[in-house]
């Protein structure tokens, strides 16, 4: 019974070996082999070459997150559409109708929030 779980045991000691070499193999190149010449350019806070305009803490609008998320809510719902497009002509009429079902909620919700005003830029 036990011999049925050999093979599982000794995958799980050669992967975990193999990412402690790979990470302790990485700290030592990463050490040996770095290149440091700090100036103040290099040293200083700002990434885009300039000091900020303000403060970092106020308060921002969240619209652009919200378009963001939208974007890839209905990407991701019309990337669902791709494995019923390759087989459609094999689909029953059970599928064909809990694909019809899903794109009338997809067109709800896309629907419901262009009346909400989440997709309008400011």
């Amino acid at each position: 019974m036990l011999n049925n779980y050999l093979p599982i045991v000794i995958f799980l000691v050669v992967s975990a070996a193999m990412a402690v070499a790979i990470v302790v193999l990485s700290k030592l190149l990463s050490y040996f082999l770095k290149v440091n010449h700090p100036n103040q350019q290099k040293v200083s806070p700002y990434e885009c070459g300039f000091p900020a305009f303000e403060d970092a803490r106020l308060r921002f609008d969240v619209k652009f997150y919200l378009v963001a998320i939208l974007f890839i809510v209905f990407d991701l719902e019309v990337a669902f559409l791709f494995p019923f497009a390759v087989v459609m002509r094999s689909l029953s009429w059970h599928a064909l109708l809990a694909v019809g079902l899903f794109l009338l909620l997809l067109i709800v919700g896309f629907i419901y929030e262009w009346k909400k005003g989440a997709l309008e830029w400011e």
